[in-house]
């Protein structure tokens, strides 16, 4: 049975570090400090939101079906796998498109009050 490396310690929260590799078919073995990738660093939600993204190809209406969530919550999420990464979140203003989201209530995909947080630009 394989297991998954974990990229950060169930104790203290850090990141971890692999000392040993082993090869399971010529069982060669290898030891020293190796550095996990940026995505070892994800937790398994990041990690799920990160491959739906891409299987999507980054569409946010598929995304948001698949999962069945809103655009401010796949927003949030892909800011989340952002800094994960390492990466600083950009500073935007967001553009309040309020017909699409008029159309949204209407259409049933979203709630009263998730439309009101949409309007004023909350998340």
């Amino acid at each position: 049975m394989n297991r998954e490396v974990i990229g950060k310690c169930p104790v203290c929260g850090k990141e971890m570090e692999v000392t040993r590799l082993s090869c399971n078919y010529c069982n060669t073995t290898i030891e020293g400090s190796f550095t996990l990738c940026k995505f070892c660093r994800l937790g398994d939600e990041q990690k799920k939101f990160a491959e739906i993204f891409i299987k999507n190809r980054g569409n946010i209406k598929e995304i948001e079906k698949e999962l069945g969530i809103s655009y401010p919550t796949v927003r949030n999420k892909l800011e989340d796998v952002i800094q994960a990464l390492g990466y600083s979140p950009k500073v935007t203003t967001v553009n309040i498109d309020k017909k699409a989201i008029l159309e949204k209530l209407k259409n049933g995909e979203i709630s009263p009050e998730e439309a009101v947080k949409l309007l004023k630009g909350e998340e």
